[in-house]
């Protein structure tokens, strides 16, 4: 697996099928999700109350308060935008978000991709990335992919 600095210093027609993106390892704390719901103004009781959080939703017991699923589409932008052109923040379209387990205080997560193909066309190029989060334990939290815009002038940087 190759580095970001490695990637990001690509050109689009360097990249392939296959190559990987590693993300930035996030240690999930109480204090964490609380600055999150702080910069998000969302105080939900799921991320802040453990009382709350002893009862059942529907079939669902999460065992405690957890993450923000949007903190996970923030690590993978900065995942991307680490990644991607270098001399503006790439465009970046998430699909198919699935949170598909909780992420609690004490959780270390890391988002990565894998270039799954490229489409070029006659304004822009673009690169479709399927995108994993996994915790400390290596279990899938959260699926996705990304569409990362590369302009037709954009030159790597040496």
């Amino acid at each position: 697996m190759r580095e970001g600095s490695e990637i990001r210093q690509r050109t689009f027609e360097s990249l392939a099928a296959g190559d990987a993106i590693e993300g930035p390892k996030f240690a999930v704390s109480r204090e964490s999700i609380r600055l999150f719901c702080d910069a998000s103004l969302d105080y939900n009781p799921l991320h802040l109350d453990d009382d709350y959080m002893k009862g059942n939703f529907g079939k669902t017991n999460f065992g405690g308060v957890i993450m923000h699923g949007m903190n996970n589409f923030g690590l993978i932008s900065r995942m991307i935008t680490d990644w991607g052109p270098i001399r503006r923040a790439p465009s970046t379209v998430a699909s198919k978000p699935a949170g598909l387990k909780p992420i609690r205080p004490g959780d270390t997560i890391q988002p990565t991709g894998i270039v799954k193909s490229k489409q070029a066309t006659v304004i822009s190029r673009w690169v479709l990335i399927d995108v994993v989060v996994r915790n400390q334990n290596n279990e899938k939290v959260a699926t996705g992919e990304a569409m990362v815009e590369f302009p037709q002038n954009q030159r790597s940087e040496s």
